[in-house]
Formats: C-alpha cells, sequence, structure tokens
C-alpha cells in the first residue's frame, strides 16, 4: 500500500527557515497572480457576453418632446439617413458648461441651414447619468429648436463617455456623424476642416471602385473616419503642465502606442466625424465604454479597413474636467483590455 502523501508542514519541518517562508511567499504569490489573471479574463468575457446581448437586442429607447410630451421612437444606425449630418453630445453634469456651448453650436447650424437649404441637421445630446440639472438644460434648447434639431437621450445612470457616444451614435439620423465634447473646447466651426476630408476622402474611395459604382454610391454608404488633432499645440501643452503630468501623458501615449499602433497621433480629442457607413460597423463593434473607447475606435479602423486621417483642429482648455490622475491608471488597464481581448480573439469584430 502506497505511503499517505507528506502535508506541506512536515515537510516544511526538514527544509531551513529560509527556504520555507521563501517557499510559501512564492506559493502566495503564484495563487494571487493566477488568481488575478481568472477574474481579469472573466471580466473580459463578461464584456464580450454583454456586448453579444446589446447587439442582438432590439431598443426600446424613446426621446421626449417637452413641447408635445409625446414620446418620439428612436431611430437606428441602420435605418438610411434623415439630416445631412448629426452632432452626438456626451454630457454627465454638464449644467454650467453645456448652455454657451450649444448656443454657439444651434447658432452656426442654424446659419449654415439657412444659406444652404440641402443643410439639415440634429443635435443629440446624451445625458449620462447626469446628478445635477444637465437634462433640464438640455430639454430647455429642445423648446427653443424643436425636437426634429434638438434631442435628449437619457441613460438614466452613469455608464462613461464610451457608453453615451455609442448610445448617440447608435440612434442619431446623419449622413455624417461628429462627436463632440459638451464644454466647446473646439470650436463647432472646425467641423467644417472634418467635413471637407470626408468629401475629400470619398471621392478617392469612389473613384478607386471604378465609374459605374461611384455615381450611385451616397456619401453615407463610404466608409470613413476624421478625427480632429491637438498634437500641434503638444509643445505648448508640454511647457505649461506639471513634468509628472507630462511623464504620464507620455507614458500614456506609448502603451496607446502598442495597443492601436502607429498612425494617429492623438487618439482622445473629442472632435471626431464619421460616415454613417463608417459609424454604423464601428460602434456596434465597440466594447469599452469609459475612457479609451477612442483608442478602441482606431484599433477596429485598422482592422476593418476604415480609411481614417487627422486633422488639427482648435482647442481651448475649459475649467470643469473630469479626468483625474486616477483616470491615468483606469485608461491602462482599458488598453490592456482591448489587447488581450481582440488580441487572443476574445472579442469577435463583426463586420
Amino acid at each position: 500500500m502506497a505511503a499517505a502523501a507528506w502535508p506541506l508542514s512536515a515537510v516544511a519541518g526538514f527544509l531551513p527557515a529560509s527556504l520555507s517562508l521563501t517557499l510559501l511567499v512564492t506559493t502566495l504569490v503564484v495563487v494571487l497572480v493566477l488568481g488575478a489573471a481568472a477574474v481579469f479574463f472573466e471580466h473580459i468575457r463578461k464584456i464580450g457576453c454583454t456586448h453579444s446581448l446589446e447587439r442582438s437586442a432590439v431598443s426600446d429607447a424613446f426621446f421626449e418632446d417637452p413641447n408635445s410630451l409625446k414620446k418620439v421612437p428612436c431611430p437606428s444606425i441602420f435605418d438610411p439617413p434623415e439630416k445631412y449630418i448629426s452632432l452626438i453630445v456626451p454630457a454627465y453634469n454638464e449644467e454650467h458648461r453645456l448652455p454657451e456651448a450649444l448656443a454657439e453650436t444651434l447658432n452656426y447650424l442654424k446659419q449654415r441651414s439657412a444659406a444652404d437649404k440641402s443643410f439639415s441637421y440634429e443635435v443629440l445630446i446624451v445625458d449620462d447619468g447626469s446628478t445635477d440639472y444637465t437634462s433640464k438644460v438640455a430639454f430647455n434648447f429642445i423648446k427653443q429648436h424643436k425636437i426634429d434639431n434638438v434631442r435628449v437621450l437619457l441613460l438614466g445612470k452613469n455608464h462613461g463617455k464610451g457608453e453615451a457616444v455609442r448610445k448617440g451614435m447608435l440612434h442619431s439620423r446623419g449622413e455624417l456623424l461628429l462627436m463632440l465634447d459638451a464644454d466647446g473646447a473646439t470650436k463647432v466651426t472646425d467641423l467644417e476642416k472634418l467635413e471637407h476630408q470626408v468629401h475629400a476622402l470619398a471621392k478617392k474611395v469612389k473613384s478607386s471602385t471604378g465609374a459605374s459604382t461611384s455615381s450611385s454610391q451616397k456619401l453615407s454608404d463610404v466608409e470613413i473616419a476624421v478625427f480632429g488633432s491637438r498634437a500641434h499645440l503638444e509643445k505648448q501643452a508640454l511647457a505649461t503642465r506639471k513634468w509628472y503630468r507630462n511623464f504620464l501623458m507620455k507614458g500614456f501615449h506609448l502603451v496607446v502606442l502598442l495597443t492601436a499602433g502607429a498612425g494617429i497621433r492623438d487618439t482622445q480629442c473629442g472632435f471626431k466625424m464619421f460616415t454613417r457607413a463608417a459609424a454604423r460597423k464601428l460602434f456596434t463593434n465597440i466594447r469599452l465604454k469609459r475612457w479609451c473607447f477612442d483608442v478602441e475606435i482606431v484599433y477596429l479602423c485598422k482592422h476593418l479597413r476604415i480609411p481614417m486621417v487627422e486633422v488639427s483642429v482648435s482647442w481651448t482648455e475649459i475649467p470643469g474636467s473630469k479626468v483625474r490622475m486616477t483616470s491615468i491608471l483606469h485608461m491602462v488597464f482599458e488598453l490592456l483590455l482591448i489587447k488581450v481581448g481582440y488580441g487572443l480573439g476574445i472579442w469577435k469584430i463583426y463586420s
């Protein structure tokens, strides 16, 4: 009969005290690492499962019209476009910064619409579970400009900027879709720079597909992404920021480079434009809900072969930023999710 296995304590009795302690510490470290890895991979798996459910779910979201007190059904990104451009504004506790930015945006859009009858627009404010009067401010703009031009989507609870942008994109009506921050850090007139690049790239894409398809292909059917960029302001920013912030940002940019690759210098600028076809592919694939969804967009553009270009835009520092030093750690964690989730094939990319 085989001898019973000796307990670990009995084996440890024959080992020197220092070696026993080393063995114990090593075992604990291995157990902790394996446990953390198991939790991490389970987290990635859950994100993938949640995304699969969201893709197949039928949306019951609606817009509230404060003028008629009726509920307006949300359109889908899969519907044909009804407007030339949609502006998606994610907002979380923006009661103070939103009014000025919205007023400037709507004045510009009204002027363009008056000068060009073919220019139609909508502004979609996505309230990401604000605890202040952000929704009240937004609904006041609907009263002034009608629900056909201004709409508010209430998410109920805070999900993160990425989720707010995703929901806005999926329920917009434009041929072109522009995401922009609620603080007005980038002038809305700069959308013309992005718009010009979209049309220029669309012309190239159409000419490359041949004359037979180029004449019938609509702008909304061409897949293009144009990223606003503050990279040209980097030297000025480095000179004014504290050294440790510069160190952290440089480190973050390095991790972004390793995750998404080269091509876009400023992934985090909140001023980006997509054609409807590009937005349909990107925002039905996106998983991240908070900080690094921008990097995921770049990653997806490369893997879906969606042409993208970076355009310099104006940018002004507006007090009240939601980004904190601890946000950098969350960003790095999300970049790791991208690398592992897509790299190991846990997250599928649907084309």
